[in-house]
């Protein structure tokens, strides 16, 4: 029975690089975007390896262990292709939607560049949501007058250098605006962590590294002509100093995303950009 089931697997095995493979080329909607689709299969080194590996392994005559280790490589990548394909789907099914007047910008060269490096970060992507949010991005990026290319390239910088616990808080601050340190806190955890705990730690990073990358800030007061305006402390007491310092989940300051976090969010985190023009 074992050896009729390691039969199995290596005929489905090669069935999918003969056969699943194959229907690349087959799908009606990727006819149309055939050059993107080629430029994000490009940016992935071990796409050539499965297809390479996949004519090798007919010709292969000994069943030795090189052989098994090399039919579960391509067990493993079968499953990463079969994620990639529903990625390109998605991502086509995307610009099948997008305004004919910009069909010339999703052919360009500077699309296909920006479709090379989104699709580099998907492949280093270690879960399915940064994934989503990749493709996302590049989907979101084919109405360039929306937001430069500059721009998109460092929001695709933010996905590769953030972690799905940063995300967690860009997505308390964008739900709630104005939200407290301990409002985020409680809206990823039933727990109250010490002041002096790993958590509080971590929660000081998190909020530390979107601050100073410019995701997030304290709420600020503008101008009706967007300038911010100044803090002031008139007419009140002051207390005492404390004995202590200030508490990783406090609660008497605001946050915000700052405009170019919303654009961040915008672009990565909602399922559809509105395209100017398309309504």
């Amino acid at each position: 029975m074992e050896e009729e089931n390691k039969k199995l697997d290596k005929n489905r095995t090669e069935e999918f690089i003969s056969y699943d493979l194959a229907l690349l080329k087959e799908k009606g909607k990727w006819t149309k975007y055939c050059r993107v689709v080629a430029n994000a299969m490009s940016a992935i080194p071990w796409v050539g390896q499965v297809l390479s590996s996949g004519a090798a392994i007919h010709g292969e005559q000994e069943q030795g262990k090189v052989n098994e280790l090399h039919e579960e490589w391509l067990k493993v990548h079968k499953d990463k292709v079969e994620l990639l394909m529903v990625a390109l789907d998605d991502m086509a099914s995307r610009l099948e939607s997008v305004h004919d007047e910009y069909e010339a910008r999703i052919q360009s060269d500077e699309y296909m560049g920006l479709v090379r490096r989104a699709f580099k970060s998907w492949d280093a992507s270690e879960t399915q949501e940064k994934q989503q949010y990749v493709i996302n991005l590049i989907s979101n990026a084919a109405a360039s007058h929306l937001c430069p290319d500059d721009q998109i390239r460092l929001f695709n910088d933010w996905l590769d250098k953030y972690h799905e616990i940063h995300f967690k808080v860009i997505r308390a601050i964008y739900q709630n605006n104005g939200i407290t340190r301990l409002g985020i806190w409680q809206s990823v955890s039933d727990i109250m962590p010490r002041e002096d705990s790993a958590e509080a730690d971590l929660f000081k990073l998190l909020i530390r590294d979107l601050s100073t990358g410019g995701v997030i800030r304290q709420y600020r007061p503008t101008t009706y002509d967007g300038q911010f305006m100044r803090q002031t402390t008139r007419g009140k007491t002051k207390k005492p100093a404390s004995s202590t310092m200030e508490s990783a989940f406090e609660n008497t300051k605001p946050y915000q995303l700052t405009e170019l976090g919303s654009q961040f969010v915008h672009y990565t985190m909602n399922q559809v950009v509105k395209r100017i023009g398309s309504a």
